[in-house]
């Protein structure tokens, strides 16, 4: 007898017939059938209780044999109370080796639906052409396929451990370079910072003795003209006292009164002296700061003066020509100035871009931002008061600011090559020379009241060359 059929009888002796569970406290009759206590007295209960024909006191016939038995000969039987124990401790066991649907022994294996399954399942429609083995080969079979998986899983976790424990040691590495960028980073800019204090510093000390030289020569000479003021006072009220007297004391000594005037005549400063401030604005490394808001601006042909030309060098193409009667007066044409605008307008942000230029003659040009609604079929002042922050610049001339109000830019040569950064939420518009980086004026105001465009004027037929981004713009003459 094999387990399975071992652990079923088991089962089987430990049961009570009458609540078909183990046995709780189990007795014998007197016909020798085993009983749970509580189970035998209910069932005498209810046959004491049911009315029928008299039966002898005391006595009651047995669930299993109706046998008539003693009540009082019950006996507790001890070595069945072990095996219902033994029996309940196993009933998991007992379970899962028999068949849930014929509570037969498993003893054979379906290889097609990989279960384990009872004799009756073998005969079953089901099952009938499948291959099956005995639990016995299958489990031996199984086993190895178990132990090769197992080994296959044993490698791949070895293997997983070796990664994870490589990700860590990267982990410390990589953590240990962001620390030393980290630190790299602080003292460089350490540097920069004391770098540019110094620099700052040297500067301010350069425009401060500019200053105080400048203002010792113009106080000099205005020491010089407040006393040359004081003699021209005193000479007048002599002359004009002289000219009260009398007739003859007024002729009196005449040629040498009249000789007074040329000793006293105004005397110049022979030389002017400078106040164009000579000290230079320049951060050193801006424009690669500036760069890194750059925009590649292009300039609108739908925008252009009639007579604008626009050439893209990239594509090699015109991007305006000589426009028709009918196109020439369109309502985003300028058509008060040689005038165009870029392509995109700005409402927020920060944005850089460059402008080079080609100049000829002594024509104005300017560049800057415009509001996108300026006047641009009649002529106006090109002020902030009228949408326009811009300068002005001309070959041989100093670049300027057109407002009245506003410190001219100065500078000995105009620069071939002027940046321009506009900051849209701090209300500023900057211009930068290119070219050696200096600093050549600032708008600078609480808000722009909209949308802002790059600004882009030409002078006269001669005046030049514009050059934006990858457009080239002139005249035609």
């Amino acid at each position: 007898m094999d387990a399975v059929e071992l652990a079923r009888k088991l089962q089987e002796e430990a049961t009570c017939s009458i609540c078909l569970d183990y046995f709780t406290d189990p007795v014998m009759t007197a016909c020798g059938h085993n009983f749970c206590r509580t189970c035998i007295q209910t069932s005498w209960e209810k046959v004491k209780s049911k009315k029928g024909r008299r039966r002898q006191k005391g006595v009651f016939p047995c669930p299993e044999c109706r046998e008539m038995s003693p009540q009082r000969n019950l006996r507790p039987n001890r070595l069945l109370t072990k095996v219902a124990e033994m029996a309940r401790q196993h009933h998991g066991l007992q379970e899962r080796d028999l068949c849930p649907a014929h509570q037969e022994p498993i003893k054979l294996f379906c290889l097609e639906d990989q279960s384990p399954i009872c004799v009756v399942c073998r005969e079953a429609r089901e099952h009938r052409e499948h291959r099956v083995l005995p639990v016995e080969e299958a489990l031996r079979e199984y086993k190895l396929k178990l132990e090769e998986n197992m080994c296959h899983l044993r490698e791949e976790v070895r293997k997983t451990e070796k990664l994870q424990a490589k990700e860590e040691q990267t982990l410390a590495q990589w953590q240990d370079r962001v620390k030393d960028r980290r630190e790299r980073i602080m003292v460089e800019f350490e540097k920069v910072a004391l770098f540019l204090a110094e620099e700052e510093q040297r500067l301010l000390q350069a425009l401060k003795r500019e200053e105080e030289e400048t203002a010792v020569q113009l106080r000099d000479s205005k020491a010089t003209l407040d006393q040359q003021r004081r003699s021209l006072d005193l000479l007048l009220m002599q002359l004009e006292d002289q000219s009260l007297r009398e007739p003859v004391q007024m002729l009196q000594d005449m040629k040498d009164t009249l000789g007074r005037k040329h000793s006293l005549s105004v005397q110049c400063p022979e030389v002017a002296v400078p106040t164009v401030i000579k000290t230079i604005c320049r951060v050193p490394g801006q424009r690669d700061v500036l760069r890194g808001f750059q925009e590649e601006v292009v300039p609108d042909p739908t925008s252009a003066y009639p007579y604008l030309l626009l050439y893209e060098s990239r594509q090699r193409r015109y991007l305006s020509s000589l426009p028709e009667a009918s196109t020439a007066c369109s309502r985003d044409r300028f058509l008060a100035y040689p005038c165009a605008v870029g392509q995109q307008s700005f409402s927020s942000g920060k944005h850089y871009w460059e402008v080079g230029m080609n100049l000829l003659g002594d024509a104005l040009w300017a560049l800057g931002v415009c509001r996108d609604n300026v006047s641009r079929k009649e002529r106006v002042l090109k002020s902030p008061e009228n949408g326009f922050w811009v300068i002005q610049l001309s070959k041989g001339k100093q670049p300027s600011s057109p407002v009245p109000t506003t410190m001219p830019v100065t500078l000995i040569e105009p620069p071939s090559h002027v940046g321009i950064f506009l900051d849209f939420e701090a209300g500023e518009v900057s211009f930068y020379n290119v070219n050696d980086g200096s600093h050549l004026h600032t708008y600078s105001q609480a808000a722009f009241p909209g949308p802002l465009q790059p600004f882009f004027c030409l002078g006269t037929p001669k005046s030049g060359q514009m050059v934006i981004s990858t457009v080239t713009m002139w005249v035609k003459g």
